[in-house]
């Protein structure tokens, strides 16, 4: 079973759930709250989820499969500032449900009111212990992901890297002894957002990016479920590109294409936007934060 792009909004007449961080059984939803604070450069795409990170003050690091709506113009949250995308280049490989899962979002103007997270370039992320963040609704590894209506709350959890792959970081959703005191797994609604590691002097390192569950007998949210991040240190050259190359070389490594969701084909493409956005009406609603001095 794969995690598509993420269900999308019961508003909109269709009947997949969106769902964000899923945690244990045995320990209380409450703990697993977040705040802002606790990942400063999230960025939320839609009203019914989908994230990325802010990794340069112009520039948001996500999932291909996020993209569809992201056409210039469309209002993105990010911190707490609401921005206009300028452009987005998903990663030329890019095949839905594959890997590759990448795409920088340029924003239309830059964000300075957060610090964006680091890249982590090493190549030793097995067996380290990571957080995973999103918004909306949750659900416990017993039961999977729960399916109720998003409820727009922030959520965490902790998972441990099982496996450094090519191209992506492999987690398990892990119960009893061998799961972490805040063992989780990122649902459809978290796509795009990071696995990222806290820094003691403040920051973040950026590991992976939400893309895709690898399990066949676990359905999303299971315990026993595997899932893929798109693992950042396996991809600097091409981030490097994209973000400082001319546009020829930057062409030569992106993709403009939409990745519109299986789901939403035939739909009108611009109505569906516009009940996704972040902000009715999609203006850039926040004014620029001045550079820190």
């Amino acid at each position: 079973m794969t995690r598509n792009a993420f269900g999308i909004a019961l508003m909109l007449g269709l009947t997949a759930p969106v769902y964000a961080i899923v945690g244990r059984h045995d320990v209380d939803e409450a703990r697993y709250l977040a705040e802002p604070a606790d990942f400063p450069p999230l960025a939320t795409f839609y009203r019914v989820g989908a994230h990325g990170t802010l990794v340069h003050p112009e520039w948001v690091l996500t999932a291909a499969h996020t993209v569809f709506c992201l056409d210039k113009g469309q209002p993105i949250r990010v911190g707490q500032e609401t921005v206009a995308v300028e452009a987005r280049y998903s990663h030329h490989q890019y095949r839905p449900d594959g890997a590759h899962d990448l795409a920088l979002i340029k924003l239309a103007r830059p964000v300075h009111s957060v610090q964006p997270a680091a890249l982590y370039t090493a190549s030793n992320e097995a067996g380290q212990l990571v957080w995973f963040i999103g918004a909306g609704d949750s659900g416990n590894g017993l039961k999977g992901q729960a399916k109720r209506k998003p409820d727009g709350q922030l959520r965490r959890a902790q998972n441990r890297v099982l496996a450094a792959l090519d191209g992506d970081l492999l987690f398990r959703f892990d119960q009893g002894a061998k799961a972490e005191a805040l063992e989780g797994v990122s649902g459809n609604g978290d796509s795009g957002g990071p696995a990222f590691v806290p820094q003691a002097g403040g920051g973040h390192l950026l590991l992976g990016v939400s893309s895709r569950t690898d399990s066949w007998f676990h359905a999303v949210g299971e315990y026993g479920v595997k899932e893929r991040y798109t693992r950042v240190s396996a991809y600097q050259d091409w981030l490097r590109t994209v973000m400082t190359g001319s546009p020829t070389e930057r062409a030569a490594v992106s993709t403009p294409q939409s990745f519109w969701p299986e789901n939403l084909k035939g739909r009108d493409v611009q109505q569906v936007c516009r009940s996704l956005r972040v902000v009715p009406g999609g203006a850039d609603t926040a004014r620029p934060t001045p550079a820190p001095s």
